[in-house]
């Protein structure tokens, strides 16, 4: 005879458990690589990881909002598809971003006045909200995975607009760092 599965309440802090340690994993995880300094060795240009780090956090803020439109309209699978498709892009920005600091380290910005004080307000909220997104997104899609729609409704009008602040102001920073900074 098997051990009877758990409760609907113990399986709910088993996963808000998970979801903890996971999302707190990757974030200590991302602040060590970003307090160390550059790995030396073998030379891997990863001069381009910025540029595809844009290109993610834009497809994926578009992917939100097709994903908006979609269970708006009622078109469940649409939505399924694009959320799913956002939460790769951004696992896949990840490791893109921990690679691309591992091996560059972090470039200062150059600009000067307004712009300077622009780019910290937005650097700072983006860090910020950042770290919230992967137990939000975590959270919403595990409600949804678990057919608890209505709880995955209440998490997602909180987590689709911090997701796509994050997204966009992500290739914002990228904009002013790379383009619009005199270093």
């Amino acid at each position: 005879m098997g051990l009877p599965l758990p409760n609907v309440r113990a399986r709910e802090r088993l996963a808000a458990v998970a979801i903890a340690v996971l999302s707190s994993a990757v974030i200590v995880g991302v602040a060590l690589v970003m307090a160390t300094r550059p790995a030396a060795g073998a030379a891997l240009d990863v001069s381009w990881l910025p540029l595809l780090n844009a290109l993610l956090n834009a497809t994926s803020a578009l992917l939100l909002l097709a994903g908006y439109v979609f269970i708006r309209r009622r078109r469940v699978t649409a939505h399924l598809r694009c959320m799913l498709g956002t939460f790769a892009l951004s696992a896949l920005f990840l490791v893109s971003y921990v690679v691309y600091h591992a091996r560059a380290g972090s470039r200062p910005y150059g600009g000067h006045g307004a712009t300077r004080a622009i780019y910290f307000v937005l650097l700072i909220s983006h860090v910020t909200l950042a770290g919230a997104i992967l137990p939000l997104a975590l959270t919403t899609l595990h409600r949804a995975w678990r057919g608890e729609f209505a709880r995955h409704v209440r998490i997602a009008r909180r987590t689709l607009p911090v997701w796509l602040y994050v997204s966009v102001t992500g290739v914002v920073i990228y904009v002013m760092l790379y383009h619009l900074s005199s270093r």
